[in-house]
């Protein structure tokens, strides 16, 4: 963090407290600061998850009513229409099936919504003043 060398050692006590404390009101600023980037990036990847997993939904709406029809209609040339049916619903389920999974993966991404960065310097940080404060005592 901050070394100021030889000032330090110079310094009352008195002095030494009121800079930890500048230091330490400082340092939760920034680590305040990094937690809204960090929980910002995280909401965005999940939103983008939800986002894919709600146009998997609307794909497989639209596809369901005009391409459907279709497909049954071709394939009840070659068989029962209750069969053709069959068949082009198992395609849908399948396609929707991994629209599903691809958007769950992008919503893990984003999770856990904690930010763990943060986390991490914020015990680093604890770890620094601790170390501070015991050396101002001396």
């Amino acid at each position: 963090m901050l070394d100021q060398g030889n000032e330090t050692q110079n310094s009352s006590t008195g002095e030494l407290l009121k800079q930890l404390t500048s230091q330490v009101s400082l340092l939760v600023r920034k680590e305040i600061e990094l937690a809204r980037t960090e929980l910002s990036e995280k909401a965005k990847d999940a939103g983008t998850g939800a986002g894919i997993i709600g146009g998997a939904g609307v794909v497989g709406l639209l596809a369901l009513g005009a391409f459907t029809a279709c497909l049954i209609l071709l394939l009840s040339k070659a068989m029962e229409a209750w069969v053709a049916a069959l068949i082009v619903t198992v395609i849908y389920a399948a396609i929707a099936g991994a629209m599903a999974l691809i958007g769950r993966e992008r919503v893990k991404e984003g999770m856990p919504p904690a930010p763990e960065q943060t986390v991490e310097t914020v015990k680093e940080d604890v770890q620094w003043a601790k170390t501070q404060a015991t050396s101002a005592r001396r």
